[in-house]
């Protein structure tokens, strides 16, 4: 029976999910195969919180590779149920550490006997962690987009800023950080100032038929979808909520993935 109160530093479990909550689905793994598809898990003692909670469930990976991405971290933990990755950054650049948070405390456990296994051809050392870091490692990475950061690199988020700014529209914006529970309705009110219908708003599923975190949204004409852009980066509920031009056939193939 697992925990359902409070978590000893301070967080409730079941907040986590307007918090923090995306697993991108970006097709077929990075690294191809991974270990954590066959790795087996031994099973922890037992525990008993009786006279204290559990910790809150998330750890710390330290030696990801560059190109790692969400699905592949989901992958190496295969078999344990992922609420969010969350990648570290500094001075703009990937430090090949992330956050991961686990669905139960027990998880955290099994999660530790992942240590120094291969994602690729890098082993991966697996910590504790605590909530404490886990929201200070988010801070930084919301300051740094919103350029409140002193560690920010000024000149390469100019030019990815610059990129969007300077793309084609064709009337469809890629929508990338929406928390797992965001409907068609959220949508339509995050662009409340464009006239949007539901058919108009595509909610991209993983491969396990689950949100994934993005979205695709057909707007009028080139022209809207333009202004809307001015929506970037803005808060969803407690997520701030990517944008970017895009085309058709992108969408198309975002979709089809997830059927």
């Amino acid at each position: 029976m697992f925990y359902r109160g409070k978590y000893t530093d301070g967080a409730d479990g079941r907040e986590m999910g307007a918090k923090r909550q995306r697993i991108n689905d970006q097709g077929p793994s990075f690294y191809g195969n991974l270990p954590g598809s066959s790795f087996m898990y031994t099973a922890p003692p037992p525990y008993s919180y009786v006279s204290q909670p559990p910790p809150f469930p998330v750890v710390r990976l330290r030696g990801l590779p560059f190109g790692c991405t969400e699905a592949d971290v989901a992958e190496f933990f295969h078999g344990l149920d992922i609420v969010d990755v969350l990648f570290v950054h500094k001075n703009g650049k990937f430090t090949g550490e992330a956050f991961c948070v686990l669905g139960y405390p027990l998880q955290v456990d099994f999660a530790l006997q992942k240590n120094r296994q291969n994602m690729g051809r890098r082993y991966v050392e697996v910590f504790r962690s605590k909530r404490q870091e886990y929201y200070k490692a988010i801070a930084n990475e919301v300051a740094d987009a919103r350029g409140g950061s002193p560690r920010r690199n000024a000149p390469r988020a100019k030019s990815s800023d610059e990129a969007k700014e300077s793309a084609d529209h064709t009337g469809i914006l890629r929508l990338r950080g929406l928390p797992f529970s965001a409907g068609k309705d959220d949508i339509i009110d995050f662009f409340k100032d464009f006239e949007l219908s539901e058919d108009a708003i595509h909610i991209v599923l993983n491969s396990e038929g689950r949100p994934s975190g993005e979205a695709f949204v057909e707007f009028a004409n080139a022209e809207d979808s333009k202004a809307a852009m001015a929506k970037d980066r803005m808060t969803l509920g407690s997520r701030y909520i990517e944008l970017f031009p895009s085309f058709p056939e992108d969408m198309d193939d975002a979709i089809s993935r997830g059927r």
